[in-house]
């Protein structure tokens, strides 16, 4: 083993700069991949983050809006709220300098305890005859704080309102679609005084909200999850996840590939020598060990130093987040994620990849035939 580890030591040696070329494209095709997932990892979460700031944990839909008892307590419940959902025109007259404006919303008449069940929104200043709206809803309305707003229901009933705050989620699609008011504006918009949705809910962990929703839900409610409601979204995002990992995985396997074509070529300009250590007394599998031993160094120092620059450069976007169009990707910033299960499978699968890709030069070493080289 002595022979097989200085021979692979003072071949690696010798070709400094096609061992230094191998590695680094491993390390290369590490880094990119680490790095692509730990933002993967980060949008993902920065996104649902950003979505539960503007989506309850858990919807109790009424099945009866006229009849609509107040759910029973649970321990995982920290916050809850009458809620009437309504969609509706906002439109805004046209001023000295300013143009009107107009566009649809979704609209959450919110009951007591609605500031409970958004924690991460400021709605201190939401009151009857007042609207919090979304940041860039606000933007396309060109409504400012103290402006008034008409709000058309579908039943052309009409009423106005004054803009009291906007809110910012991070999420795009909610910032520009969401805006709340009183639970008795709501009611006077759709002309139902005793009307209501539901109740919206806000648990200690949202992971459990399936199982809360079972247990409240009853005759009364159908229960809707902040993960029913975003299946689609989540869906999206784990294949994303899968598919960017898969595609920039075959910077890994090309980079083994190219290490074991060096290694190929090395056997191949390195004939004459291997036949001489066979007749010396070398083992076939001792000269074939010697290429199979470099393929892994090389990959197992290329795996190292990538995690490594895949780390400092995640850690460095962690620090520095990307500036990205919100109106195109929902998110203003790019968040990251560093997850070290990720490092691991990554790790484990190019070594798998590297110790494939050695057995090339070690089949090729082992065809070789001594006394045909000899003669």
């Amino acid at each position: 083993m002595r022979f097989v580890w200085f021979l692979a030591l003072r071949q690696l040696r010798y070709r400094r700069t096609q061992s230094l070329i191998t590695l680094l494209g491993v390390a290369v095709g590490i880094m990119v991949l680490t790095t692509a997932l730990s933002l993967t990892n980060g949008f993902i979460k920065g996104l649902v983050e950003a979505t539960l700031k503007a989506v309850p944990h858990l919807y109790l839909q009424s099945l009866n809006p006229e009849d609509s008892p107040v759910p029973p307590p649970h321990p995982e419940v920290i916050g809850q709220a009458p809620v009437l959902l309504t969609k509706a025109l906002l439109t805004r007259r046209a001023e000295a300098g300013r143009s009107a404006g107009a566009d649809f919303a979704t609209l959450i008449g919110l009951g007591a305890g609605g500031q409970a069940v958004y924690p991460e929104l400021d709605l201190s200043r939401l009151k009857d005859g007042s609207i919090v709206l979304g940041s860039a809803l606000a933007r396309s309305l060109g409504a400012y704080p103290g402006d008034k707003l008409f709000l058309v229901s579908i039943n052309q009933k009409r009423i106005q309102l004054e803009v009291v705050s906007t809110f910012q989620t991070g999420n795009y699609l909610l910032d520009a679609g969401f805006a709340f008011t009183t639970l008795a504006d709501t009611r006077e918009l759709m002309e139902q005084p005793d009307a209501l949705s539901g109740y919206q809910l806000r648990l200690r962990n949202p992971d459990k909200a399936p199982e809360v929703g079972t247990a409240l839900a009853g005759r009364a409610y159908f229960p809707q999850t902040w993960q029913s409601s975003n299946r689609t979204l989540i869906e999206q995002l784990a294949l994303q996840k899968r598919v960017i990992g898969i595609v920039v995985f075959l910077i890994v396997v090309v980079a083994a590939l190219g290490m074991a074509s060096v290694l190929v070529l090395t056997v191949i300009e390195k004939t004459p020598d291997i036949a001489l250590l066979r007749v010396m007394g070398a083992r076939g599998t001792q000269v074939a060990g010697v290429f199979a031993l470099q393929g892994l160094i090389l990959g197992a120092l290329g795996i190292l130093m990538g995690n490594l620059l895949g780390w400092g450069l995640s850690s460095y976007f962690q620090w520095r987040p990307v500036e990205i169009p919100g109106e195109l990707y929902f998110l203003t910033r790019l968040p990251v994620d560093i997850k070290p299960s990720d490092f691991v499978w990554v790790s484990g699968f190019s070594l798998l990849v590297v110790m494939l890709a050695s057995l090339l030069p070690l089949w090729r070493a082992l065809r070789i035939k001594p006394g045909e080289v000899l003669r």
